[in-house]
């Protein structure tokens, strides 16, 4: 069974390898390029739209584990139908422009989708057992759509999304391993590392193509998608998903609310977020994209684990991994007034 699912993830990953490089000269055939202008964080045109080679590959995966009885028929139906929701209507803005409101009403819809298939979180920790189910799914679809949202926000730089992928859905799936979790919730994170790998091939700084709203939408969904999994087989194994999301949902999070309070519109391109603030400090993407692999496998994982192996509370383990993430939006100005100056990388 082991080398069979290698195997798998070696396919998905090589799928997405190839996927990406005809995507990327279809972009350029089709001049979907991302043109510098004075919010964006890159200088030089560069095509996006190859998340979708990381989409695909991982559709095709889950539909064969489903096939094959090693996800149950429930999950197949909400993962599917959510990712596809989402990557559609990414794709469409890739290709034009899609409305705020248009996208944010199938952001929910995809949320209600899979949370109408797989079900809510059972949560009996911090008094949430007595909270009415139908509260329980409006908090859940918000966790889902802000976390599918942090996600393209976050998407900003040079291989930033693809290697947080790659660091949170491979901790999630060794923290299930070693809590002795079932192949349902280990195996589709997986397979969602092995594409993003494929892709940050053609990624990794300098970028000759970007994942686009197809690739950072569906990423961030599928991210929400299997924490809420685990949290249905272990409530524990939701709160470590969450410390292990830190370094993106602190600096969206932090970045959001910085910006509301001024009165700005949220939803405009901005480069204000703490890790932008960092790539034009360092005048590079390569080294804030590194520093969030290590604050996630060398910082954020630890503590996750020892949530997991109940030697550190839940919610003192959020408090512990995310007060340094903070502190560190802070040091970066995350959420300032951005300069009006052109792109400076």
């Amino acid at each position: 069974m082991t080398a069979a699912l290698l195997g798998l993830a070696l396919g998905v990953s090589l799928a997405a390898w190839l996927g990406t490089g005809w995507l990327r000269r279809y972009a350029l055939a089709r001049s979907l390029v991302d043109v510098p202008n004075a919010r964006s964080s890159h200088s030089t045109p560069t095509p996006r739209g190859g998340g979708l080679a990381v989409v695909l590959p991982f559709l095709v995966v889950i539909l064969l584990l489903g096939w094959v009885g090693l996800l149950p028929a429930a999950e197949v139906a909400a993962l599917l139908g959510a990712a596809t929701l989402v990557a559609a209507v990414g794709f469409l803005d890739d290709h034009g422009h899609v409305a705020a409101r248009w996208r944010l009403l199938t952001h929910f819809v995809a949320a209600a989708w899979l949370l109408g298939c797989a079900g809510i979180p059972a949560f009996s920790s911090f008094g949430l057992s007595a909270v009415p189910i139908q509260m329980l799914a409006v908090v859940a679809a918000l966790y889902v759509v802000w976390v599918l949202n942090l996600y393209n926000f976050m998407d900003g730089i040079d291989g930033i999304a693809a290697v947080e992928g790659i660091a949170v859905a491979t901790g999630g799936a060794v923290l299930a391993i070693a809590a002795g979790h079932p192949v349902e919730v280990i195996v589709p994170p997986l397979m969602l590392a092995a594409a993003l790998g494929g892709f940050l091939a053609w990624n990794f700084p300098p970028a000759r193509i970007f994942m686009g709203d197809v690739g950072s939408g569906f990423v961030g969904a599928m991210l929400a998608a299997f924490s809420l999994q685990a949290g249905r087989h272990d409530e524990v194994l939701f709160w470590s998903w969450l410390i292990l999301l830190g370094v993106f949902v602190v600096d969206a999070t932090f970045t959001l609310l910085r910006r509301l309070l001024r009165g700005e519109r949220v939803y405009q391109a901005h480069r204000s977020h703490g890790y932008q603030q960092a790539a034009r400090r360092w005048k590079a993407h390569r080294p804030v994209t590194l520093a969030v692999v290590m604050i996630d496998v060398f910082w954020l994982l630890p503590i996750a684990a020892l949530v997991i192996l109940d030697w550190m509370p839940p919610l003192h383990g959020l408090a512990v991994a995310y007060a340094p993430l903070l502190v560190g939006a802070l040091l970066l100005g995350a959420g300032r007034r951005e300069p009006t100056v052109g792109p400076s990388l």
